[in-house]
């Protein structure tokens, strides 16, 4: 059984900037990709950022580009989500999970809350 502990959520004004963590346990990130998801009330859930531990390769969410930067520590396995340049349309619950993530499928954990106001 896959659990996490992330953390690193809060409320920021615009402009501002957060860091989150995903430590899990359960998974070797080193053999796969993970990343991270957001999902805002009334909005479907959405793919923001998965890393791949193998080759180090980054997908990122056009509307997160330039500002977000993941980073995994394959030894502490943990994923991070660096996040700049915060803008009110960021707020949401982000949580970690396998990348790809089927539709059907929930993340590892609850999630942390991240609330930009403006």
């Amino acid at each position: 059984e896959v659990q996490v502990v992330e953390s690193g959520g809060g409320l920021v004004q615009a402009g501002g900037s957060l860091r989150l963590s995903c430590a899990a346990s359960g998974v070797t990130f080193s053999e796969s990709a993970v990343g991270w998801f957001r999902q805002a009330p009334g909005k479907e859930r959405e793919g923001v950022s998965c890393i791949s531990a193998s080759d180090g390769s980054t997908y990122y969410t056009d509307s997160v580009k330039g500002r977000f930067t993941i980073s995994s520590d394959n030894a502490k396995n943990t994923v991070y989500l660096q996040m700049n340049s915060l803008k009110p349309e960021d707020t949401a619950v982000y949580c970690c999970a396998p990348c790809p993530l089927g539709s059907g499928d929930d993340c590892w954990g609850q999630g942390t809350q991240v609330t930009v106001s403006s």
